[in-house]
């Protein structure tokens, strides 16, 4: 009986200890994973609020404030000359109007085509679709780089409904390039093979048709993906430079990236170009917070798996 007692009370004991020690590497590693996070946070949040920080500061306190660890970070002297500079001296809210029409027009088509091109390619059977998947996946991996010079030239040739001869300096020549996307293509059809083709075919015993499927089924299943594709197109539609720059050539028809450039022809002055850079880069970073959370559920979702 005493036997029985004391072999009871020492499982007790080690099990209560091997709680504890679970416990303790679950705390741990817990820890660890916040304190990985807040680095992570803090690397990839330090260039932006320095530029944020330093665009309220006056010229001098910019670059005499970085030698220290505490100034470096918070504002002085706060004022707002030099958003005031940039309000005064370049067009910016004519920059700011040509880059909304360009990101929301080339979005908004591009969500529609691309998702409708990756509807045809994951749903219907047609000769040809293997060669034009892989056609795609192999323009994937292609840089803008490498071709923008033959699409210039080709721009330079197009008419337009106007009477124009050119695309060039206009913001269709800035849109039109860029609503087709391999890329794009390419997410929406990851997503879309994923969903069953259940759901077809119950839409089908109703009597609907691919487009009634495609609008009223496949759209509301694949949402995280629009939100996902929509957040990567903007990150690159905000911030093109290369094309613009070589497309435009009036202050009409450019967007903020080439804003920059302005102010560097002006007079380099380091206050004007943050608070410059703070107001181009604030509104995709609230937007991607706002929608964090479809972009997070899509790659958890894997439908931006290669």
């Amino acid at each position: 009986m005493f036997w029985s007692s004391h072999m009871r009370k020492q499982v007790v004991d080690n099990s209560m200890r091997h709680n504890q020690k679970a416990r303790f590497q679950k705390k741990t590693l817990l820890f660890l994973d916040y304190f990985v996070m807040i680095l992570l946070a803090f690397f990839f949040l330090f260039p932006f609020w320095v530029m944020a920080v330093g665009s309220l500061k006056p010229e001098k306190l910019i670059f005499d404030d970085l030698k220290s660890v505490i100034w470096a970070f918070i504002p002085r002297d706060v004022n707002l000359e030099n958003y005031a500079y940039i309000f005064n001296r370049i067009p910016f809210l004519t920059y700011f109007k040509n880059t909304i029409v360009i990101v929301l027009t080339t979005i908004v088509s591009g969500l529609f085509v691309n998702s409708m091109i990756a509807y045809a390619l994951a749903r219907l059977r047609w000769k040809g679709k293997k060669f034009i998947i892989g056609a795609i996946l192999a323009l994937t991996i292609v840089p803008l780089e490498t071709i923008v010079v033959p699409l210039l030239m080709v721009s330079n040739k197009l008419p337009w409904f106007n009477g124009a001869t050119s695309w060039l300096d206009s913001l269709h020549v800035q849109i039109i390039p860029f609503i087709c996307d391999a890329f794009s293509i390419y997410l929406f059809y990851q997503s879309f093979i994923q969903i069953p083709k259940d759901y077809d075919e119950a839409a089908i015993m109703d009597g609907a048709n691919p487009f009634v499927i495609f609008s009223r089924v496949i759209i509301p299943l694949a949402r995280s993906t629009f939100v996902a594709v929509a957040i990567i197109q903007l990150i690159f539609l905000w911030s093109a430079y290369l094309w613009p720059l070589m497309v435009t050539r009036t202050e009409a028809f450019r967007p903020l990236t080439l804003g920059v450039t302005y102010l560097y022809n002006m007079d380099i002055r380091w206050g004007p170009i943050l608070a410059y850079a703070t107001l181009s880069n604030l509104p995709s970073v609230l937007l991607f917070i706002v929608f964090q959370k479809g972009f997070l559920r899509s790659i958890a979702s894997g439908s931006v798996k290669g």
